[in-house]
């Protein structure tokens, strides 16, 4: 029988080479499945020995450590797939983690920004600003105009960008490497613009990367969160900015305003339009508050019985 550890390496490498799963993906599963190997490894459960019941109680561990539905609900994604891999090599003979389910995940709705507070957050942010800032600037225009994820916003190359006025567009690879082509924004075009001229003294000439740190090199998905935090707070906004409420944003402004969900989900990059539908629900708090305030029989008595 192939031992446990050696299996995960083969069945990481069949994701890798076969599956166009990302190195991030790749690197999530492998922690997934060692985690839960040394777990097996601190009972004293031989690999022959591994049931449901040890999965449960694995689950059951975590819950009580502190991670919650979403994480568990993943990390239990990567324990069927990698049983399954080991029943069909003949690994293992049947799948423990099959049947076993994660604690109820809530369904919280995604954060975003109102229209007023990206005005707030972006009209005339970049007067007077040095290189640096302009460069924020440019990162918070772009990922806001075409709903980019943290991790296509580093990954966009000086060549993944046309800022052509009449066909503007931003290539990127999203989930599952799959490529698509996003439209950008007049303004995002005109801070994209303005950063070039300050980058070409930061970057060196073989630099491919469009957004660089202050030494020339590639921003990294720490340094955008940290900077977006910073750029929120010097606007005045009193919510914490993160990169995703961006994307959030993006895909509830943009559905607000045309009610084109399939649109939407082929702009995000999302292959089940089930993934985009969370957006309809931020789409009808949005009625619900217009309602609220202008419809007579809905608004709450003021004052008095």
């Amino acid at each position: 029988m192939t031992e446990p550890r050696e299996a995960c390496r083969q069945f990481l490498d069949t994701l890798l080479g076969g599956r166009n799963y990302s190195p991030r993906t790749i690197d999530a599963y492998r922690r997934d499945i060692h985690r839960f190997l040394d777990f097996l490894q601190t009972l004293g459960v031989e690999w022959r020995g591994v049931g449901e019941e040890h999965v449960r109680d694995h689950v059951s561990r975590r819950f009580l450590s502190g991670v919650r539905g979403r994480t568990l609900q993943r990390e239990l994604s990567s324990l069927r797939q990698f049983f399954r891999y080991c029943v069909e090599c003949g690994c293992a003979a049947s799948n423990p983690a099959a049947t076993v389910q994660p604690p109820r995940v809530d369904k919280n709705l995604p954060e975003t920004l109102t229209v007023d507070q990206m005005v707030q957050l972006l009209d005339g942010a970049a007067a007077g600003g040095d290189a640096l800032a302009v460069r924020d600037l440019a990162m918070i225009e772009l990922a806001y105009s075409s709903g980019l994820r943290l991790s296509e916003l580093v990954s966009v190359d000086l060549g993944d960008i046309n800022l052509d006025a009449d066909a503007a567009f931003v290539r990127v690879t999203g989930k599952g490497l799959k490529q698509r082509e996003v439209p950008v924004g007049r303004h995002a075009c005109d801070a994209v613009r303005a950063w070039l001229g300050a980058r070409a003294k930061l970057a060196p000439g073989d630099e491919a990367a469009l957004f660089v740190t202050r030494k020339g090199r590639r921003m990294g998905a720490r340094g955008v969160q940290l900077r977006m935090q910073q750029f929120a707070r010097r606007r005045g906004l009193p919510q914490r900015l993160h990169p995703h409420m961006l994307r959030h944003s993006f895909a509830s402004h943009l559905l607000e305003s045309s009610g084109d969900l399939r649109a939407v989900q082929e702009l995000l990059g999302h292959a089940d339009i089930s993934t985009t539908q969370v957006y309809t629900h931020l789409d009808f708090q949005h009625l619900a508050k217009v309602y609220d305030k202008a419809h007579p029989r809905a608004r709450k008595k003021r004052g008095g019985a």
